[in-house]
């Protein structure tokens, strides 16, 4: 591997982490404000920080990352933000999907892999207010690197104008980088969190991309980087604006019920869940973006 290689992923890894910080204290800043409704005398929620391992084979040291949680908040019913850097040997199973998917025949002859990454998912208490997932990540093999990532509003209570507010945020981040990004990008989030076994999509939508690797890693990191610096003014002002929203047991039952939706999606369909699990990572944290409770008619 050359030191160019060995620089550009200390550098992501550290950026994935920065980001995980300044998520981390906005999610604790909108738990500290105030809170009208039937959780308005309950504590502000904190996150319940762990260290995660993934399990290698032989024992030997196959990286980490830190979990993050908020249980029963003011605001969050549960949020997970995780990051992590993982590295090793591709299993057999992973090996022949990531020759499949990117057509790299030798994986089997040189399996090492490394890959870094921040991902989230919040479910909210309030159900006016949507349930987000974002992450980004690097992936890097002797056979070459790519990025991925994105991020998706998932409400049960659809507004159009948190709709607008979420989309429009996100294509001004990815704008300067070329005017072709955001229609493509939505279109790959429109085709990637389809349900089809119900038909529909789980959410209203977002950016999303895969495997990407333009060749130049500078500007491929960078567009990242503004994948991930949209998150936040593309969905704090969502929270703020529906937090205090009043709501009834029949918004929460539906609610609970569009939460069904997002564990099928994840469980059956998830390129992520599946990765972390087929490559050992700790499985609370590939399962943390499971919602508390949910329910099926």
């Amino acid at each position: 591997m050359s030191e160019d290689m060995l620089a550009q992923k200390s550098e992501a890894a550290a950026w994935f982490r920065q980001l995980r910080d300044e998520i981390v204290a906005a999610f604790e800043a909108l738990e500290d404000s105030p809170v009208q409704g039937p959780l308005a005398d309950t504590d502000a929620g904190r996150f319940e920080v762990n260290e995660t391992t993934r399990a290698s084979d032989d024992g030997s040291d196959a990286g980490g990352g830190l979990m993050s949680v908020i249980r029963g908040g003011r605001v969050f019913e549960k949020v997970g933000v995780n990051v992590s850097t993982v590295y090793g040997a591709l299993g057999v199973r992973a090996q022949a999907a990531m020759a499949a998917r990117k057509g790299l025949p030798g994986m089997a002859d040189d399996p090492r892999f490394w890959a870094s990454g921040i991902s989230l998912v919040a479910h909210m208490q309030n159900p006016h207010v949507p349930a987000v997932h974002m992450n980004t990540r690097m992936f890097w093999t002797p056979h070459g690197w790519w990025f991925g990532g994105g991020s998706d509003l998932n409400p049960c209570i659809e507004y159009d104008e948190d709709t607008a507010h979420f989309h429009d945020t996100q294509k001004e981040h990815l704008d300067p980088h070329g005017l072709a990004h955001y229609p493509r990008l939505k279109e790959w989030a429109d085709s990637y969190f389809y349900i089809p076994h119900r038909g529909r999509a789980r959410g209203v939508g977002g950016i999303f991309m895969d495997d990407y690797c333009t060749g130049d890693w500078a500007a491929d990191f960078a567009l990242t980087q503004d994948i991930g610096r949209a998150f936040l003014p593309a969905y704090v002002p969502l929270v703020e604006r529906r937090k205090d929203q009043a709501w009834d047991e029949a918004d929460k039952d539906a609610q609970l019920i569009h939460r069904g939706l997002y564990a099928e999606y994840n469980l059956v369909y998830d390129r992520g869940t599946k990765f972390g699990l087929e490559t050992g990572h700790d499985a609370n944290a590939v399962l943390m973006s499971l919602p508390p409770l949910a329910k099926w008619v």
